[in-house]
């Protein structure tokens, strides 16, 4: 069975390559990798992302759209894990408005700075970008209302400290509402050691019984899985919600 620091390092060095294709002004720019143009970017409706830099766009490596779905309101402090280039966080900080915050929380540096740049492209001010795993994140407890993901909780190989975490930082009442994939059977132990199929988000995916008990043994009540689309022959595509 690969080991979780080998996990983690591949999918840093994929989401490290997906940055680097989009901020790379030589040859043909950013169209010229087929990594920069996830198939989330597909996702969302033209109106909400017309505005927004192009690079926030093009490194969408989601599966969903979970700003759509999290029925955000004004004056709330969100939560994105693994947040990448920060498309997400942009349109969620819409939501909010100017009284409330956005955060964006993602491991890989390159990342981070690319969402930075989207940031100031787009003129928002109500978000924050954080360096740090989301198995331990670095945010006090019952500190956030809404917490929003989009294909990123599949990538961890410590699942149970990312749903412990999630449940700490949301305070009572608070939402968690990802798109994230779920797997129509468990997999074998060689399937889960192809790196590949890791860092392409099938191997890590949980199935929607053991995403439910996750969350239901982290503390969550009123947990749902609702597929949306087919994303392998044995895996969907899913909106998960639970009440902390």
């Amino acid at each position: 069975m690969t080991n979780a620091a080998e996990i983690k390092d591949a999918v840093r060095t994929r989401y490290r390559t997906a940055a680097l294709a989009v901020t790379d002004t030589s040859c043909c720019g950013p169209a010229a990798s087929s990594e920069s143009s996830g198939f989330g970017a597909d996702l969302y409706e033209g109106s909400d992302t017309i505005d927004l830099p192009d690079a926030a766009t093009l490194a969408s490596l989601g599966c969903g759209n979970p700003v759509a779905v999290a029925e955000l309101g004004d004056g709330e402090i969100v939560l994105d894990l693994g947040s990448g280039a920060g498309l997400d966080v942009l349109l969620s900080a819409r939501r909010v408005g100017p009284a409330g915050l956005v955060y964006g929380l993602d491991m890989t540096d390159e990342m981070l700075e690319l969402a930075r740049r989207n940031q100031r492209e787009a003129g928002v001010d109500n978000v924050e970008f954080l360096k740090g795993d989301i198995e331990t994140i670095p945010l006090p407890d019952d500190s956030v209302d809404v917490i929003i993901s989009n294909c990123v909780i599949n990538l961890s190989p410590q699942k149970p400290d990312v749903f412990r975490e999630a449940h700490r930082v949301l305070r009572s009442g608070g939402r968690f509402a990802v798109t994230d994939i779920v797997t129509t059977r468990p997999f074998t132990d060689e399937e889960k050691a192809d790196m590949a199929s890791w860092t392409g988000c099938l191997a890590g995916a949980l199935t929607t019984e053991d995403f439910v008990a996750g969350l239901e043994g982290a503390g969550f009540s009123h947990v749902s899985v609702e597929p949306t689309h087919q994303v392998g022959p044995d895996a969907v595509s899913a909106v998960i919600r639970a009440i902390a």
